[in-house]
C-alpha cells in the first residue's frame, strides 16, 4: 500500500511537472512568495518574478515547461500589460502639452533608433530586420518610476506632462513597426501588403474608437448595479481588441493598448473598476507573463563565450544612451535646466512592459536569437534602476527649486480632526493617552478613539472579551482626565492590517502608537509590524517611547532632515509639536538646515504660535548618530522620518527606531512619520525600490546626472 501511495506522488512530482493543478498551484506559491523572500534585498518584483521563471523552468531546475495552459495565461498577463498601460496614461495632461510632447517623442523615438540600428547591424553584425526590430525596442519605454515624481507631488509638472504624452507616440509607433517586421519576416511586404494594412487598421481605429466607447457608456449607466458585470465586459472589449487586431494584420498587444486607449475616460483612475482591473492583473495575469518569460531564458547562453556578454553589455549602454540624447535634445529646444532634463531621462529610461512585449513578438518569430533575448532582461534590471535613482535625484532638485504642485500641501480642519491609538501593551497606554489628550485639538468634537486589534484565531471570541475589558480600563483613565474616547475592537488576521483599515474606517488624521518591540526572526524576513503599518497607512504617525513624566523635560529637540518641509503633512506635524511645547510651556529647538528652518518659521507666523523655536544647523544627515551632540538628557527627542520612497526618506533613516532606542536609553523618544499624499497606485510587479547597497552604488552615477556648478 505505502509503495503504490510513493509510487503515486513520485509521477505526481516528476518534472517537468504535468498535473495542471499542481502546475497552477507551484506558480501561485511563487507569486506569493516572490515578493516576499525579495523584499529584504529590495530586489524589484519585476525582475524576482522573470528570475524565478529562470529557475523553475526547462532551462533551470525543469520543474514547468510551457504547456498550453502556461501560454494561455502568458498571453493573457502580455495583453494585460498593454491594456493597464493605456488604461493609465493621462490624456488631459497629453492634451495640454501635445507640442512639446510630439516633439519628446519624435526624439525618444528617432533617436534610439538612430543609434540602435547601426550598432545591431554593423556592430553585432546582425540581419537588416532583427537590427530594426532591436532598435525600435530602445524607442520603447515604461514609466516605471512615475510613482516617485507622484510622490514628491511634481506629477503636474511639464516636464513629466510631456514625458507621458511621449510614451503615447512612441509605443503606438514601435508597435506599427513591430507589424511591419513581422509581416516582413514571413515575406508578406508588398503594395497589396501595405493597401490591407492602411485600410485593416483604418477601420480598426474607427471601431475602437468610434463605436466601442459608445458602447462601454451606454454599458456603464444601464448597467450599474452590475459591479461584476463591467469587470468581464472591459475583458471582453480587451480581447476583442486583441482578436480586431490580429485580423487586421497587426499583433494583438496593439489592440489591447488601443483597447486601454478607448476606454481612458470611462475609467477613472480611482474608481472601484480600476482597482479590481488593477488588483486581478497584478494578482495572477501579468506575474503568471513574467514567469513565463523566465521560462524562456537560457542563462547557459551566457557561458558560451563572449558573443552573449558583448551583445548584452552593448544593449544596455545603447538603450541608455539614446534616451539621454533625446532628453537632452527636448531640454536644449525647450530651454529646461538639467534637472529637468533628468527628470525626463529618468522616467522615460526604464525599459520594461513594452520592452517585453516587442522582444517576444521577435522571439516568437524567430527574428532575434536568444543573446538578445537574455541581453534584454539584463537591459530590463539595469535600466530600472538607473531610472529610479535618476527620477529619485531629480525629483529632489525640482522640488528644492519650488515646483511642487499645490496639492501637496496638507490642511486638516482642527473641528473634524481625528486620532487614533491602536492598543499594545496596556503599561505603556496611559502616556501615551496623555500625549494625544495634549496634541489633540481642542475645538475637534470627535473623541480619541482607542482600537484593539484581536487576532482571527479559534480564541478570537474569548480574546475580544479581554480586550473590552482592557478597552474599559482606558475608558477609565480618561475619564479622569475628562478626555472623550471611543473604544474600538476588531477582529483580522493580521495586527498591521487591522490596524490600517480601521484607520481609513474612521478617517484618522493620526495614529498615536507605543515604541515598536523587539522583532522575531520571521518578522525580519516577512515584513515588520511597524513597517507593515507605514506602508499600508497614509496618515500621520507618532511611535511614543514615554518613560519619564512629561512634566520633567526642559525643553523639546526636534531632529528634522532635509527636504522634511516638503512632506505631505508637514504643516500638521508642526501644529502638533507647537501645541505640545505650549501645553508643556516649553521652547523646541530644531536640528535641521536653513531650508526646513525657514519653512517651520513661516508655519509658526501661520499658526500665530508664541512657543520660542531655537535652531542648530546639521548637514552630515547620513550620519545619524551626529546628532547626539545636539541631544540632552531633560529634553523630549523628536525625530522625523519618513516613509520609504518620501521625499525627504534617505538611507540613514533605515532602523532609526532600533538605532536611537538602543543609543537613548532612558530619554523619552517620539519618532514621527508625516502623511503622504494617498491614492497613488503603484504597480507591484513594476515598482522598484533599490537595496541600501545599490542605492549607495546608485547615488554615485546619479551624481554624473546632477552635477551642479560650484558657485
Amino acid at each position: 500500500m505505502s509503495s503504490k501511495i510513493f509510487e503515486h506522488l513520485s509521477q505526481a512530482f516528476e518534472a517537468p511537472l504535468t498535473n495542471p493543478v499542481l502546475v497552477f498551484s507551484l506558480v501561485l506559491f511563487i507569486i506569493l512568495l516572490s515578493p516576499i523572500l525579495l523584499r529584504p534585498i529590495r530586489v524589484p518584483g519585476i525582475i524576482g518574478l522573470i528570475l524565478s521563471g529562470v529557475i523553475i523552468g526547462p532551462h533551470g531546475l525543469n520543474w514547468l515547461e510551457k504547456s498550453s495552459a502556461v501560454n494561455l495565461f502568458s498571453t493573457i498577463g502580455l495583453l494585460y500589460i498593454m491594456f493597464i498601460a493605456g488604461l493609465e496614461l493621462d490624456m488631459n495632461e497629453f492634451k495640454k502639452t501635445k507640442h512639446k510632447s510630439i516633439m519628446f517623442g519624435v526624439f525618444t523615438f528617432a533617436i534610439p533608433i538612430a543609434i540602435g540600428f547601426p550598432v545591431c547591424h554593423y556592430l553585432l553584425g546582425y540581419d537588416v530586420l532583427p537590427s530594426i526590430l532591436i532598435a525600435s525596442m530602445f524607442a520603447t519605454h515604461t514609466l516605471v518610476s512615475y510613482p516617485i515624481v507622484n510622490r514628491y507631488g511634481i506629477s503636474k509638472h511639464e516636464a513629466v506632462a510631456i514625458t507621458i504624452g511621449g510614451t503615447i507616440l512612441t509605443d503606438t509607433a514601435v508597435l506599427i513597426i513591430l507589424a511591419v517586421i513581422t509581416g516582413a519576416s514571413q515575406g508578406n511586404i508588398n503594395q497589396e501588403f501595405w493597401v490591407t494594412l492602411g485600410v485593416s487598421f483604418a477601420i480598426f481605429l474607427f471601431i475602437m474608437f468610434g463605436i466601442i466607447p459608445k458602447i462601454a457608456k451606454w454599458f456603464f449607466e444601464k448597467i450599474e448595479s452590475e459591479k461584476t458585470g463591467h469587470y468581464i465586459f472591459v475583458l471582453t472589449v480587451v480581447f476583442f481588441a486583441a482578436f480586431l487586431a490580429e485580423m487586421a494584420g497587426l499583433e494583438p498587444i496593439i489592440g489591447a493598448f488601443v483597447a486601454g486607449l478607448a476606454l481612458n475616460k470611462l475609467i477613472p483612475h480611482s474608481s472601484a473598476l480600476m482597482n479590481r482591473i488593477e488588483f486581478i492583473g497584478n494578482a495572477i495575469f501579468i506575474p503568471f507573463f513574467l514567469i513565463s518569460v523566465g521560462m524562456i531564458v537560457d542563462v547557459s547562453v551566457l557561458t558560451k563565450g563572449p558573443m552573449a556578454l558583448i551583445v548584452a553589455g552593448t544593449l544596455t549602454v545603447v538603450a541608455i544612451s539614446g534616451k539621454y540624447i533625446a532628453a537632452t535634445a527636448t531640454q536644449l529646444i525647450f530651454k529646461y535646466s538639467s534637472n529637468q532634463r533628468n527628470l525626463i531621462f529618468g522616467l522615460s529610461n526604464a525599459h520594461a512592459a513594452a520592452t517585453l512585449a516587442v522582444i517576444m513578438v521577435g522571439y516568437n518569430n524567430n527574428i532575434i536569437d536568444e543573446n538578445v533575448l537574455n541581453g534584454t532582461i539584463l537591459l530590463i534590471l539595469v535600466t530600472c534602476i538607473v531610472a529610479t535613482m535618476v527620477t529619485e535625484s531629480a525629483s529632489k532638485k525640482v522640488v528644492m527649486e519650488g515646483h511642487q504642485d499645490d496639492a501637496h500641501v496638507e490642511h486638516v480642519e482642527e473641528g473634524e480632526e481625528q486620532i487614533m491609538i491602536p492598543i499594545a501593551n496596556l503599561s505603556t497606554m496611559e502616556p501615551i493617552l496623555d500625549f494625544a489628550t495634549l496634541i489633540k485639538s481642542k475645538k475637534s468634537h470627535y473623541p480619541l478613539s482607542i482600537l484593539s486589534v484581536v487576532p482571527d484565531n479559534e480564541r478570537a471570541e474569548r480574546n475580544l472579551l479581554e480586550a473590552r475589558k482592557n478597552l474599559d480600563s482606558m475608558a477609565k483613565y480618561a475619564s479622569g482626565s475628562e478626555t472623550e474616547v471611543e473604544l474600538v475592537t476588531t477582529i483580522d488576521y493580521n495586527i498591521a492590517a487591522g490596524i490600517s483599515r480601521m484607520s481609513r474606517h474612521v478617517f484618522a488624521d493620526c495614529i498615536i502608537m507605543g515604541w515598536p518591540s523587539a522583532v522575531s526572526f520571521v518578522e525580519k524576513i516577512v515584513g515588520e509590524k511597524t513597517e507593515s503599518i507605514l506602508n499600508t497607512t497614509d496618515t500621520t504617525l507618532f511611535m511614543c517611547r514615554l518613560e519619564k513624566p512629561l512634566i520633567s523635560h526642559k525643553s523639546i529637540t526636534v531632529f528634522a532632515p532635509p527636504l522634511a518641509e516638503s512632506e505631505f503633512g508637514f504643516a500638521y506635524w508642526m501644529e502638533k509639536i507647537l501645541k505640545l511645547a505650549q501645553e508643556l510651556s516649553l521652547p523646541v529647538n530644531f536640528i535641521c538646515n536653513s531650508r526646513t528652518a525657514g519653512a517651520t518659521e513661516e508655519v509658526q507666523k501661520i499658526l500665530k504660535s508664541s512657543v520660542p523655536l531655537h535652531y542648530s544647523n546639521y548637514e552630515d544627515w547620513d550620519n545619524i548618530y551626529g546628532l547626539a551632540t545636539f541631544s540632552n538628557v531633560d529634553s523630549l527627542l523628536v525625530f522625523v522620518s519618513s516613509r520609504n520612497g518620501e521625499v525627504s526618506y534617505r538611507d540613514s533613516l533605515d532602523g532609526l527606531a532600533r538605532r536611537v532606542g538602543r543609543y537613548y536609553k532612558n530619554q523619552n523618544l517620539i519618532l514621527l512619520f508625516p502623511s503622504r499624499q494617498g491614492d497613488s497606485h503603484i504597480d507591484e510587479y513594476e515598482d522598484i525600490r533599490t537595496a541600501p547597497i545599490f542605492r549607495k552604488i546608485s547615488r554615485e552615477i546619479g551624481n554624473m546626472f546632477n552635477k551642479e556648478k560650484q558657485n
